[in-house]
């Protein structure tokens, strides 16, 4: 696949993402609940998680944002369910390289359609949208 079939594949899967967010509300049984917002462009996430016995059950979120923002949370929400808590803060970690342009080791995980957003990591002013709802799974799983 060309480059610019691959990169046109991975706008469809963001736009996919904003317009039909996956996991998008609030967990009536979440036990932790993270807000996040981002000042420089007004993005923000409120996110609910329900953890037992160091997995994550389940993971929704809701707020505004731009599609980089709000696609990156219905990915991530996605991609953490089911997990145990070192996975997730490890595709935290993952997600964190390939945002910064650095090199990352997910031979053991799929990333699956998060993948998408690496070439978010060309554009540093949107960094911060992509990696606004990891960082508030990270928050909520390390406190």
């Amino acid at each position: 696949m060309s480059f610019n079939n691959l990169d046109a594949l991975y706008r469809q899967v963001i736009m996919d993402h904003y317009k039909n967010p996956r996991n998008k509300g609030a967990l009536e049984e979440g036990n932790l609940t993270i807000d996040m917002n981002n000042p420089t462009c007004g993005d923000r996430i409120h996110l609910t998680m329900k953890v037992e016995d160091g997995k994550v059950v389940d993971a929704k979120f809701d707020g505004e944002g731009c599609s980089i923002s709000m696609s990156s949370a219905s990915m991530m929400t996605q991609a953490i369910k089911g997990k145990d808590v070192d996975t997730a803060l490890k595709m935290s970690r993952i997600f964190s390289n390939m945002m910064q342009g650095k090199e990352y080791d997910d031979h053991d995980l799929d990333l699956g359609d998060i993948e998408a957003l690496q070439g978010v990591s060309k554009f540093p002013a949107r960094i911060k949208c992509a990696t606004l709802a990891w960082k508030a799974m990270e928050k909520g799983l390390k406190n």
